[in-house]
């Protein structure tokens, strides 16, 4: 059985961590194979935005397979951690927003590929959090940094420290996750939210996130240059004068990411 299915619809591209009998742990074949998807992701001019989840109700994934954990030499469970590592961060700088679409339980390894999309919409009645420090390890996927980035250094190491367990509306209150929804509701919810970014220019979501993501590694000054470098590449496309025309005709424009 494949542990990764993918579909594209239309712009949008839908990967599922498919392993729920081991709600959706990540083994080594697991990691390579997200690996592989997300470099065909990031390559296709069709694809606009990104939406990951979870196979099945339970969990959208529960970290590392420690089943498979307890059988590796120390060799390949540092093969293992710099794997989920590269991984989650080919996520992360996807051209693309990415959704993750939090359908059931995010711990550990789950809850850092979650950090590492853009967005998180969640389900009300499931919990998420970095529970590492109660199995007497750290957050090894990047859940140290993108964290206290996301919410502030105060509150990431409350959360990371304590190995605490968020419920939908505790992550919401905290800034971990954009938006909850009921679980009948979760993919409409977050559908309508994708349809707010596919209707606009797909070359300047793409800019803007870059932008966005690269300005806040730097200073403001260094920021600002990025930010004029990413709005020169939207000046000579045809979905900027698109936009134009469909404004003098009061229409919606039609963008071809050109």
């Amino acid at each position: 059985m494949q542990t990764i299915t993918y579909e594209q619809r239309g712009s949008l591209a839908f990967v599922k961590l498919n392993r729920p009998e081991a709600m959706n742990a990540f083994n080594y074949d697991m990691l390579a194979e997200l690996g592989q998807i997300a470099e065909a992701i990031r390559i296709n001019p069709d694809i606009r935005v990104v939406v990951i989840r979870g196979a099945g109700e339970k969990a959208f994934s529960v970290g590392a397979d420690l089943k498979e954990r307890k059988t590796l030499t120390d060799e390949k469970v540092k093969r293992n951690i710099y794997k989920i590592g590269e991984v989650f961060s080919t996520i992360e700088n996807l051209p693309q927003p990415t959704i993750a679409m939090i359908n059931g339980y995010a711990f550990g390894g789950g809850m850092e590929l979650a950090l590492s999309c853009d967005f998180r919409i969640m389900v009300d009645d499931t919990a998420v959090g970095l529970t590492e420090t109660g199995l007497a390890i750290i957050p090894g996927a990047g859940g140290t940094q993108r964290l206290p980035r996301l919410i502030g250094e105060a509150k990431a190491l409350e959360l990371i420290l304590t190995a605490r367990r968020l419920k939908a509306t505790e992550a919401l209150d905290y800034g971990v996750v954009t938006r909850i929804a009921a679980r009948e509701d979760l993919e409409s919810v977050t559908a309508a939210f994708a349809d707010t970014m596919l209707a606009n220019g797909p070359i300047a979501l793409q800019q803007a996130k870059f932008a966005i993501k690269n300005g806040m590694n730097t200073d403001l000054q260094t920021g600002l240059q990025i930010e004029r470098k990413a709005y020169e590449i939207t000046i000579p496309t045809e979905d900027r004068l698109e936009a134009l025309a469909a404004f003098g005709e009061k229409r919606k424009p039609v963008f071809k990411g050109k």
